[in-house]
């Protein structure tokens, strides 16, 4: 099932880069991948904070002060849209941006289902400040014990 799920990431990756429309044989696949060339998304296109935080959200936009983040998830097992406001977070502390000051749009791309989620500017925000406050914990811990 791993493999499946990472065979098909890699799929859908491609079609995007491509601009490769699918048919709706695989409702929530086909939809990630027209969806996001709808929207003029980057697929696989890292978010980094620092070597302590970051990721890869499958794909993402920002533009006229919307960011969309789109997860497609490829098992059955439940999810949740925590992984996606951690991107938004990342995304933020990477370019600097005012979750406060502009709209955030997730979604997750699962079997026949698409989830969509407003994102809270509060959620997000707390998120960037424990980020920010573990990544600093953490560089202290490197640096006493590197002298020791």
């Amino acid at each position: 099932a791993a493999r499946r799920g990472t065979l098909l990431h890699d799929l859908a990756d491609k079609c995007i880069k491509l601009g490769i429309k699918l048919d709706k044989s695989n409702k929530a696949l086909a939809t990630y991948v027209n969806d996001a060339i709808g929207y003029k998304m980057v697929s696989e296109q890292p978010l980094y904070y620092s070597d302590n935080c970051f990721g890869t959200p499958d794909a993402q936009v920002f533009r006229r002060k919307k960011l969309r983040i789109h997860d497609l998830k490829t098992g059955i097992g439940k999810v949740t849209v925590k992984q996606l406001e951690v991107y938004a977070a990342l995304f933020c502390l990477e370019y600097d941006v005012n979750p406060f000051e502009i709209s955030i749009e997730l979604r997750i791309y699962q079997n026949e289902d698409i989830h969509i989620y407003d994102a809270d500017p509060v959620v997000i925000n707390d998120i960037m400040g424990t980020i920010v406050e573990f990544d600093l914990r953490i560089e202290f811990m490197k640096q006493r014990a590197e002298l020791d």
